[in-house]
């Protein structure tokens, strides 16, 4: 190749310097066989710019293309619902790839890797009122004559300029372009490079997916919690068949109920107080004759617990999850404040927080909120904005003394008669510290706190660190404590650390006979 020279010296660069976004642009322009078509809706045509201006497009565009007229892009790519979707990307991709193959194989097939890349997109409008947000993607060969692979990813734009808007995307466009060439065997660089010459406040990667025959070993989960691990985004979600989704496609106008855990594994616990509450919400007023959308919230806080993200872990409690029907959020909110706004940027309807006596002493613990300037106050004025409840697991007495030994919890009032040992803890009988009883007071008067009811009495002594410790043990009698479809996943895969129970576990001896 005649710029191999020139290439192997910007290979060698790639890992000790950051390349702009003009160099990463004309590297591609000087590697001969890449070779495609740019089609770009909305933000003007910043990304096919790029490699215009960083010189030696001629090796590079077969074609670039804006089809911005609504009537010129449905007699292009056919009508779709909407034009900012992930859908109109798809067809976008189809046609110009089509298209390529049809005109350009059979005089360069043998020497070229045909791509093209394409985006739709809303960037902002001359009133400021729309959202802004697109779908990017590439379509391409990993060598002459393959079949194509894809990467589709959803962007969301920060900056309060069109101007601005565009030179975000037109930076990110060449930083997808640039990683599927050149990062395809690290995906974790790839995610990382996505966000080259840019600030993570000005552009957000919540969603990404790879497929082909490049990416067959590719986990698209995995893919996704990269973009959380490295700040592209604060949340990415999962359906119950473990597909990677778009957080407004699942969440746009809908009431949610979400309940964070650890999941580790997921107890009968977990599934009661969801049932439990869904049973209340549904009952609410402005819930009735709702579509609602359920969650279970994994944050990062809890996955980095053990100081590392173990990816196989965090597979174990999504695939765990999926298996008895439950879409998986994973978040960077660490503060339930921080979650319900993010949720509020999907929906106007109610929003129900599962939750324990654990969780809902950290919500009432001032020394979360010593970064905000209005402290507790303004942590919860921004958590229960809008339609916001918390629904409270109880907990017995005894096992909330053993937290509270542990953990920061406030001192009982004197004032107050201690509670009996065999009593519930609940929403109504929980005391926070001295003062901010009032304020506690006022959220239960006011009904943005309930109290759990109709829960199983029966399986309030379970604890999934128990459960963890028995599976990872090789112990027995660990299954009761889980739903029967979870028990069967972590046998068959041997998840969690899953060691079977030795032949003594299973048939124990019994001491009166062993002489025999």
């Amino acid at each position: 190749m005649v710029f191999a020279p020139f290439l192997t010296k910007i290979n060698a660069a790639m890992s000790s310097e950051l390349l702009t976004t003009n160099r990463k642009a004309l590297t591609i322009n000087l590697d001969e066989p890449k070779y495609g078509t740019f089609a770009e809706i909305g933000a003007g045509q910043e990304v096919a710019r790029h490699f215009f201006q960083a010189g030696g497009a001629a090796g590079t565009v077969a074609k670039s293309i804006s089809a911005y007229d609504m009537k010129f892009s449905d007699a292009i790519y056919g009508k779709s619902a909407r034009y900012v979707s992930r859908e109109r990307l798809g067809l976008m991709l189809d046609h110009e790839y089509e298209l390529l193959l049809e005109r350009l194989k059979a005089v360069r097939g043998d020497n070229s890797e045909f791509f093209v890349f394409g985006n739709t997109v809303a960037a902002r409008n001359f009133k400021g009122t729309n959202e802004c947000h697109g779908w990017m993607g590439i379509r391409f060969q990993g060598e002459p004559n393959s079949q194509p692979s894809d990467i589709v990813m959803h962007v969301r734009m920060w900056d309060k300029e069109n101007v601005l808007q565009q030179q975000a995307l037109g930076v990110c466009g060449v930083n997808l372009i640039y990683g599927a060439f050149y990062y395809l065997t690290d995906q974790g660089k790839f995610i990382q490079s996505l966000a080259d010459n840019l600030t993570l406040d000005r552009l957000e990667v919540d969603m990404i997916t790879f497929s082909g025959p490049l990416f067959g070993h590719v986990d698209n989960r995995l893919m996704s919690l990269k973009l959380v691990e490295y700040g592209l985004t604060n949340a990415v979600l999962f359906n119950p068949d473990g597909a990677v989704m778009q957080p407004s496609e699942v969440l746009h106008k809908k009431a949610i109920v979400v309940e964070r855990g650890s999941f580790r594994p997921v107890t009968l616990v977990n599934d009661d107080m969801l049932r439990c509450t869904l049973a209340q919400f549904l009952q609410e007023p402005s819930v009735v004759g709702k579509d609602v959308v359920v969650l279970m919230e994994l944050t990062m806080h809890n996955l980095l617990a053990s100081g590392n993200l173990d990816h196989e872990d965090f597979l174990a409690r999504v695939d765990t999850l999926s298996a008895i029907g439950y879409s998986v959020l994973v978040s960077n909110y660490f503060e339930f404040f921080r979650l319900t706004s993010y949720l509020r940027r999907f929906t106007k309807e109610m929003v129900g927080v599962v939750m324990g006596i654990n969780n809902l002493l950290e919500i009432f613990n001032e020394k979360y909120y010593d970064s905000l300037e209005g402290g507790i106050l303004e942590a919860v004025g921004r958590l229960f904005k809008a339609s916001t409840k918390l629904y409270v697991y109880p907990m017995r007495k005894s096992a909330y003394d053993r937290y509270c030994l542990k953990a920061d919890c406030p001192r009982p009032d004197p004032n107050l008669p201690s509670l009996p040992t065999d009593v519930w803890i609940n929403a109504t009988n929980l005391q926070v510290a001295l003062n901010l009883r009032n304020l506690y007071a006022h959220l239960m008067e006011n009904r943005y706190i309930a109290p759990i009811v109709g829960f199983d009495p029966s399986i309030m002594d379970i604890f999934s660190r128990d459960v963890l410790a028995k599976i990872q043990r090789g112990e027995s009698g660990w299954e009761g404590a889980v739903p029967d479809k979870v028990a069967a996943l972590i046998k068959e895969r041997h998840l969690f650390g899953y060691q079977k129970p030795s032949a003594h576990e299973l048939h124990p001896v019994n001491p009166e006979m062993a002489h025999q």
